[in-house]
């Protein structure tokens, strides 16, 4: 946290992947106390619904190829409601350190001298993978775990693409649905399988997941068949064959005993 003398203060919190009851009891205390929420497309009804009556609300969010407010601006409206004497938070979906731009928001806080805190929150990829029970690493299977970002600041797809088409590791791309053809195609040229599993999970966590465990030659076709709608998360793997629906049991518990009741 950086030293400061400005009366207000910001929490870069992560809401986590949809789920308000996936949230850390900090972010839920943060969010309570908070008296201006800066938040992104990705944080779900359900955690918005837990901002107090009478917070300042403001919708930053972007979208591939639709940024309503840009980066810079959204800096200056932290070191703005921040240096006011505001509780300020800002609320990212899934985990703020993970492609959450939370380096350049950082850089503006630390450069107008506003004391800020970062509270990690369940990431997209440990969220889906929960939700569909699935590991994400396993003996024998998948040593390593990478996190992708599919498109970069320019919407670009480079990637170092014969180091992902190994064996032996799962892959995780982030915003990539647009880009899946792609990845497919780039994954099988240098090396992978054509039938190497491939699991698309579609709003992890929330009561309106979709999934759908298909192959690198086949999942463009089948994720536009089904009509996958962004956030769409993209697991590559062999450990993605161990999918199963646990949405509904999960349901079922709340239900029948309140358990991770919100």
């Amino acid at each position: 946290m950086t030293a400061i003398n400005s009366v207000g203060a910001v929490a870069l919190v992560g809401a986590g992947p949809g789920a308000a009851d996936l949230l850390t009891l900090r972010a839920l205390k943060l969010i309570q106390q908070a008296g201006a929420v800066v938040y992104d497309r990705l944080v779900s009804e359900e955690v918005l619904a837990l901002i107090p009556p009478g917070c300042l609300c403001f919708d930053v969010g972007k979208s591939r190829g639709q940024h309503s407010v840009s980066q810079a601006e959204i800096g200056a409206l932290l070191v703005q409601l921040a240096q006011q004497g505001l509780k300020v938070v800002r609320l990212k979906g899934g985990d703020p350190a993970i492609f959450g731009r939370l380096a350049e928001e950082l850089d503006a806080l630390d450069s107008a001298g506003i004391r800020w805190q970062i509270v990690p929150g369940i990431s997209a990829a440990s969220g889906c993978a929960a939700a569909t029970g699935i590991p994400l690493t396993e003996r024998g299977i998948a040593q390593q775990l990478r996190f992708i970002s599919a498109v970069d600041k320019d919407c670009n797809t480079t990637q170092d693409w014969a180091s992902l088409a190994r064996p032996g590791q799962t892959l995780v791309f982030y915003m990539g649905l647009s880009a899946l053809s792609e990845i497919s195609q780039q994954l099988i040229a240098h090396g992978l399988a054509p039938d190497w599993p491939l699991l698309l999970v579609e709003n992890g966590s929330r009561p309106a997941q979709r999934q759908l465990l298909t192959t690198l030659t086949e999942a463009a076709t089948a994720a536009q068949h089904m009509a996958l709608q962004s956030p769409c998360l993209i697991l590559v793997g062999e450990v993605v064959l161990r999918q199963r629906q646990l949405v509904p049991l999960m349901a079922k518990l709340k239900q029948q005993v309140g358990y991770l009741a919100a």
